[in-house]
């Protein structure tokens, strides 16, 4: 059986879902993703050479600012009092260099964080390659994904 899709009204036009009637809870998501860079670019990124600057630095404001505006570049999204939000990198160098984001967004409200916690390992994402596409134009992002979840109706999530 499929669920009564929540983001349109009876004649199928597209609203914001209407949580007035929502108790706050304690929420929680965490975003993950990967952009897949080649050595000279990951060591240009651990040693700070590269010439736009501290591009993991860079990156994990750009990722916390994405979040902060998450509902206006996603239509219908709520905007959401935030009330912590981390970005976090790690450096690999195999299987292949890459780096790792993780993002986490916490608040108490009516609606989850899971979309900001996906528009703020995007954006940081993009920003690694902004910074580093001088070195390599052949970067890869993959696997943003929503890594985990809490709170609400829906209760947990753990990919």
């Amino acid at each position: 059986m499929i669920e009564k899709l929540t983001h349109f009204d009876a004649k199928g036009q597209a609203i914001m879902v209407d949580v007035t009637h929502k108790e706050e809870t304690s929420r929680t998501a965490v975003a993950k993703g990967r952009i897949r860079v080649s050595p000279e670019t990951l060591q240009a990124i651990t040693e700070g050479t590269a010439k736009k600057g501290d591009v993991l630095g860079v990156a994990r404001v750009a990722g916390i600012m994405a979040v902060k505006r998450t509902s206006e570049l996603i239509p219908m999204c709520h905007p959401l009092l935030t009330q912590n939000c981390t970005v976090n990198f790690a450096l690999e160098e195999k299987p292949s260099p890459r780096v790792i984001a993780r993002c986490t967004v916490k608040l108490e409200g009516k609606t989850g964080v899971e979309m900001e916690a996906l528009t703020g390992i995007s954006v940081a994402l993009l920003t690694v390659y902004d910074m580093c596409k001088a070195l390599d134009k052949r970067m890869i992002m993959t696997d943003v994904h929503l890594e985990e979840k809490t709170g609400g109706k829906s209760g947990e999530f753990h990919f």
